[in-house]
């Protein structure tokens, strides 16, 4: 018995989605009493001077550079700053086959996907869709509810976001330029080599901060029984990106 699979696997346009619903949340540090959205503290200078003819930032000496913060609160420091909340979300969407499984293969494949924000207090990755179904909608591929192994011959679906050996597919997620400016990472359950899971609406990856880019790679494999109807099989994966305030 043999049996080919497709999946096909979308990104959901974070900007449509998340900004419209986040923009009113500016400020960098807020209260009932106060609050502080672009403000300049410094020895001299000015934010923004500019006229008719020329536009221009002006320093006596920047105090500090760059982000700050604590699980209270969080800033960008420096004139190149902006208040304008970013939420960039790239998937390397498309149709990825499988292939033709028998119960001794495992199918596997690799799917990129890349998130940075600025001026929320973080993002969550979610996950969603089908596993696995046969065109006459009978049969449905059984999605690992719990973390487990690849098992050739036992019935699964499951996915993670780490480097694995068994099979040969993923990577870590990956800084960029570096672990200094980003923060992103697998949240635990789809963190572990070897082991994968599905379950419809987990979060999957997340950053605590604001973050530079942060790029992942999303294994997905599909193991067959011999009980497993033959024939061709089809699903569609949703990856959506959340900012969190």
């Amino acid at each position: 018995m043999r049996l080919r699979e497709r999946i096909a696997l979308l990104g959901v346009s974070c900007l449509a989605l998340i900004l419209s619903a986040a923009a009113p949340v500016f400020a960098q540090s807020s209260s009932t009493n106060y609050k502080v959205n672009e403000t300049f503290f410094g020895t001299g200078g000015e934010l923004d001077p500019s006229s008719a003819n020329y536009k221009a930032q002006q320093s006596a000496g920047e105090l500090t550079v760059g982000n700050s913060a604590s699980n209270n609160y969080q800033m960008q420091a420096g004139f190149n700053t902006t208040d304008a909340p970013v939420l960039e979300f790239v998937v390397n969407g498309g149709t990825y086959d499988l292939g033709i499984l028998d119960p001794s293969i495992t199918g596997s494949v690799a799917v990129t996907f890349s998130v940075r924000n600025y001026l929320s207090s973080g993002y969550v990755v979610q996950v969603s869709g089908t596993t696995p179904t046969s065109a006459d909608g009978t049969h449905s591929l059984t999605a690992m509810s719990s973390l487990a192994g690849s098992s050739p011959g036992t019935e699964q679906f499951g996915i993670n976001l780490a480097q694995n050996s068994n099979p040969s597919i993923g990577s870590a997620p990956s800084q960029y330029p570096d672990s200094s400016f980003s923060f992103g990472s697998a949240i635990s359950g789809y963190d572990s080599p070897n082991n994968f899971k599905y379950i419809n609406g987990d979060n999957i990856a997340f950053s605590n901060k604001s973050s530079g880019q942060t790029n992942y790679t999303l294994s997905v494999i599909a193991n067959v029984a011999r009980t497993t109807p033959s024939g061709q099989y089809g699903g569609q994966l949703n990856l959506q990106v959340i900012p969190t305030f």
